[in-house]
C-alpha cells in the first residue's frame, strides 16, 4: 500500500498539471475563436428606410408641400413626401425653442418655478401672444404653457432671453443644436418663426421630425402639449391649444402648429396607440383644415400598417471560461426594437449565437456573441451579447494557492 504522503503529492502534481492546462489552453487543445462564431452580415442598430418598408416617396399624395412620418423611439421613417426641402416653418420653429428650454430645465440651470421679468423686447412681439407687459413677472412654467399651448411669441422671447441672456445668443444655440441633431436643411434666424423680415429662416419636414423626437424625449413637455385648455395669471387669462388634434384625434399627445402667409399651415403632431408612437410633420398646407386632414390621414395610415416589435434586455446561461480565475462568465444583452409591417411582427424569431467557451481574460462589456432577430427567415437586426462581469486570467500564485488548498484538504 502506498504511503498517504505519496498520494497527497500525486494529487497535488495532478492539480498543478490541470491548472497549467487551464492557464495555457492553447498548448493542449484548440479553443474557439469568438469573433469567428458571430454573424456580422447586418450592422446592429440599422433602422429601416422608406425603401426598406416598401413605400414610395409621395405615394399617398397628401395635400401639402412636404411631409414625413417617423416612429418616435427608433427614428425609423415610415413615409416621406418632399421631406428634404427647406421651407419656412412658422411657429413650428418653437419646437427648437422649447427643446433648449427643456434641456436647461432638466440640467437644473433653470427651474419651472423661476420668476421671469418680461423685457420691452419680449413685450413688443406681435402675432400669437399672451400680451405680456414690460416689467411683468411670470413663472417660467406659465411662460412655457404660453408657448406650448397658445404659441405665444412674446413668451418665447421672454424664455429665450432668460435662458441665454439675449435672443441673438439663443438663436446661435438653436443653430448649434440643429447641427448636433443632424438637421442639415435648417437655418434659424429667430426664436418664434415670424418670417415677415426673416431672409433665410428655413427647415425641412425631416429636420422638424428630428427636433420633435429630441423634444419629446423630455416627458414633461407632453404634460403641457396634451392640454386642451388652461389658464395663466391665476386664471385670469385663458389658453386654448392651437393644435386641435389634441382634442379630436385619439391618442394625440401634442406637439406644435404654425402658420404664416409665407409658410402656409404647418404642424408637427405626436400620437401614441398601444405603445406605438408616431411623429407626423406636415408643411405648406393651404389651410388649417387641410393641414389637419393631411396629418390625420398620415397618422391613420401609419397606425393601420405598422407596429413596433420590441424584445426586452436579457441574459443567457453563463459561458465557460478557460484559463480564468472563474470557470464561467455571466452574459447579458440589450433590448431590441424595430418598426415592422404589422403582419410581420408575430413571426419574429430570436437566434442566439455563442462560442462553446472563451479564453480568459474577459473584461466586462466585451462582445462575446450576438442575438439575431429574424422575420420570415430574414434578419431584421441584432444586438451584441456582452460579458456582464470581468474574469481575470489565472496566474502562478493562484495556481499555487489552489494546489496548497487541495493539499491541505486531502
Amino acid at each position: 500500500m502506498k504511503h498517504p504522503l505519496f498520494r497527497k503529492i500525486s494529487v497535488c502534481l495532478l492539480l498543478l498539471v490541470m491548472t497549467v492546462c487551464a492557464v495555457c489552453p492553447g498548448a493542449w487543445a484548440e479553443t474557439a475563436d469568438v469573433t469567428g462564431e458571430t454573424d456580422q452580415s447586418t450592422e446592429p442598430g440599422t433602422e429601416p428606410t422608406v425603401s426598406d418598408l416598401g413605400v414610395e416617396d409621395g405615394s399617398l399624395e397628401l395635400s401639402c408641400q412636404s411631409a414625413i412620418l417617423m416612429e418616435a423611439t427608433t427614428g425609423a421613417v415610415l413615409y416621406t413626401q418632399n421631406a428634404e426641402e427647406a421651407l419656412p416653418p412658422a411657429s413650428v420653429t418653437k419646437i427648437m425653442t422649447l427643446l433648449l428650454v427643456m434641456e436647461a430645465v432638466d440640467a437644473g440651470t433653470i427651474h419651472l418655478d423661476d420668476t421671469v421679468t418680461v423685457s420691452a423686447n419680449a413685450a413688443s412681439m406681435g402675432g400669437s401672444q399672451v400680451y405680456l407687459k414690460e416689467g411683468e413677472q411670470m413663472s417660467l412654467e406659465d411662460l412655457l404653457k404660453g408657448v406650448v399651448i397658445a404659441s405665444a411669441n412674446d413668451a418665447a422671447v421672454a424664455l429665450a432671453e432668460y435662458v441665454y441672456g439675449s435672443t441673438a445668443a439663443f438663436v446661435d444655440k438653436m443653430n448649434e443644436r440643429a447641427r448636433q441633431l443632424g438637421m442639415s436643411n435648417t437655418t434659424f434666424e429667430n426664436v418664434t418663426g415670424l418670417d415677415d423680415t426673416a431672409q433665410n429662416h428655413l427647415t425641412s419636414a425631416r429636420d422638424i421630425a428630428l427636433m420633435s423626437k429630441a423634444l419629446i424625449a423630455h416627458p414633461t413637455i407632453l404634460q403641457y402639449s396634451s392640454i386642451w385648455m388652461d389658464s395663466i395669471r391665476d386664471g385670469a387669462f385663458g389658453l386654448t391649444n392651437t393644435n386641435r388634434l389634441v382634442r379630436f384625434y385619439p391618442g394625440c399627445t401634442g406637439l406644435k402648429t404654425g402658420s404664416t402667409s409665407k409658410a402656409g399651415f404647418c404642424i408637427s403632431v405626436t400620437a401614441e396607440r398601444e405603445g406605438f408612437s408616431l411623429i407626423c410633420v406636415i408643411m405648406g398646407a393651404e389651410s388649417r383644415d387641410v393641414r389637419n386632414a393631411a396629418a390625420v390621414s398620415l397618422l391613420d395610415w401609419g397606425f393601420a400598417n405598422y407596429g413596433l416589435y420590441t424584445a426586452p434586455a436579457g441574459s443567457t446561461d453563463p459561458l465557460a471560461v478557460t484559463g480564468g480565475v472563474k470557470n464561467s462568465c455571466a452574459l447579458q444583452y440589450e433590448a431590441f426594437s424595430k418598426v415592422l409591417p404589422k403582419s410581420k411582427i408575430a413571426s419574429v424569431e430570436q437566434k442566439i449565437l455563442l462560442p462553446e467557451s472563451v479564453a480568459a481574460p474577459v473584461k466586462e462589456g466585451d462582445s462575446i456573441g450576438t442575438v439575431s432577430y429574424l422575420s420570415d427567415g430574414e434578419q431584421i437586426g441584432q444586438v451584441n451579447i456582452t460579458a456582464a462581469e470581468t474574469v481575470e486570467k489565472i496566474d502562478f500564485f493562484e495556481i499555487l494557492r489552489r494546489m496548497l488548498a487541495g493539499f491541505l484538504l486531502i
